[in-house]
């Protein structure tokens, strides 16, 4: 499915959205602290709703709503209102395999037909075959030979194509700048078969995997490429298409089922985006990819999300270093904010820096954010802990008093620890910050060298260090 930012995942994940299962910044497992290293700043504890960009249809959601006993079309009106079901005269499809490459190998069982750019059909004994951009086969029992592209090879009846994944239907290569390109022809109803399950676990209730056919053949058509060579990717770009490595009997039935229906929208078959888990409330195309966006793809509850793994994750703890290397800051990030879109997305990100005493700020865009820190979903929120020294930070006498100031927002029982030299952390007291700003300040008087952190039971902060001049010790 295609978002603005997204991997695809293990399909017992079930994501066709932005798939972060393999992100940096994973959501830490239950009872895991975080210590964050010293010098790292401030920590930024992200969490947040839902897996993916959240446009349309949400695969957990729609799961939700089989258990609660809707229909696949009565899944498909909540996901996309406006809309309605309709039949499709498209039959076939062309998906692009790969693109780019200096070699590719072809394997089959079975002897294959060979079609070369000049029309001259050829026999391609069975087993692999290694093509490279000059396309020389050993085909109808002799020596090697170039053949003029583009080449379409046929499997044999009952035999399939592998090209990586097993797959029906022809394949066309061709050479374009020196490399090869692969584009799997077939019909639609088979390239569903490889859709279906790998966009949706096939263990699914049937009214979810339908509705996910409907998507699917509804996108499929809906996103062909104009003027191309081809109609769509086999990957996220698209939607995931693995061919017969990955049909089930569920799939093919969900497919069946529904055998070329497709939701319309004021005749045309409409764009029906979807991901993984969106939170309990999808989001609108205008705000996910900007105007005009889709009168079908607007905001609308999800209630039955719940299901979802992913319908509340977090926190993911961020430290001000990292953050600042993810987004390509310069200067020192003291603090976060965000502003929402009309879908409870974020907006925007923004920060406070430091940069040479100096305060600026600086605004990246919530799906930028999002991307940058492998966040499931752009529907987060940011607690901050932030503790800093006076500036500047000289060594001071035993027992002087210091002013330690910072920033506590979105973060409970946050208390202020301390430790000098070899001895275990101990609590100081709560900190109680303003209620708009989170700022607070708050006394110390080290007799010796000690180190002060902020903590909530879960995570800590970067400790910062107030010195004690050796001279002044009793």
């Amino acid at each position: 499915m295609r978002v603005l930012v997204r991997t695809l995942v293990a399909l017992t994940v079930a994501c066709s959205a932005v798939a972060f299962a393999s992100a940096p910044h994973a959501a830490r497992p239950a009872g895991s602290p975080y210590v964050a290293p010293a010098g790292s700043g401030a920590l930024f504890l992200v969490s947040g709703h839902g897996y993916g960009h959240g446009v349309g249809m949400g695969q957990w959601g729609a799961q939700g709503y089989a258990l609660h006993g809707y229909t696949y079309d009565q899944i498909l009106a909540a996901y996309y209102p406006g809309t309605t079901l309709g039949q499709t005269t498209a039959s076939s499809i062309r998906v692009l395999l790969a693109d780019g490459k200096k070699k590719l190998t072809i394997f089959s069982p079975k002897p294959i037909a060979v079609e070369d750019g000049n029309g001259v059909d050829h026999t391609l004994p069975a087993g692999p075959t290694t093509l490279t951009r000059k396309l020389e086969l050993a085909v109808d029992g002799g020596p090697k030979q170039a053949l003029v592209p583009p080449l379409t090879f046929s499997p044999a009846a009952g035999a399939t194509l592998t090209l990586g994944h097993a797959y029906r239907g022809q394949i066309v290569v061709d050479v374009l700048g020196n490399k090869l390109r692969a584009i799997n022809e077939l019909p639609l109803q088979q390239y569903l078969y490889g859709v279906v399950p790998a966009e949706m676990p096939s263990a699914w209730l049937p009214a979810a995997l339908e509705a996910q056919a409907v998507a699917a053949r509804s996108y499929a058509l809906a996103s062909r490429k104009a003027a191309a060579p081809f109609d769509v990717y086999a990957d996220g770009r698209s939607q995931a298409y693995l061919g017969v490595s990955a049909e089930t009997a569920a799939g093919r039935q969900a497919v069946d089922e529904t055998a070329g229906q497709v939701l319309l929208y004021a005749g045309a078959v409409a764009d029906t985006l979807f991901s993984s888990s969106t939170g309990g409330w999808t989001q609108s195309a205008a705000d996910a990819f900007g105007p005009p966006g889709r009168p079908y793809l607007v905001s609308v509850k999800d209630p039955y999300d719940t299901v979802s793994p992913y319908h509340d994750w977090g926190p993911v703890a961020v430290t001000a270093k990292t953050l600042e290397s993810a987004v390509a800051v310069k200067g020192r990030i003291v603090d976060a904010t965000v502003s929402r879109n009309s879908s409870r997305r974020v907006k925007a990100l923004r920060l406070t820096t430091l940069s040479r005493g100096t305060q600026g700020t600086l605004s990246v865009s919530g799906a930028t954010a999002a991307a940058a820190l492998g966040l499931r979903s752009g529907w987060f929120s940011v607690g901050v802990l932030l503790l800093q020294p006076p500036s500047p930070n000289p060594a001071v006498s035993s027992g002087t008093r210091v002013t330690l100031s910072g920033i506590v927002r979105g973060v409970r029982g946050v208390v202020v620890q301390s430790r000098s030299s070899g001895n275990p952390w101990t609590t100081l007291g709560s900190v109680v910050p303003a209620a708009k700003t989170g700022a607070f300040r708050i006394s110390v008087k080290p007799k010796v060298t000690t180190e002060y952190r902020l903590a909530n039971g879960q995570d800590a902060a970067a400790y910062v260090r107030i010195r004690v001049d050796a001279a002044t010790l009793r």
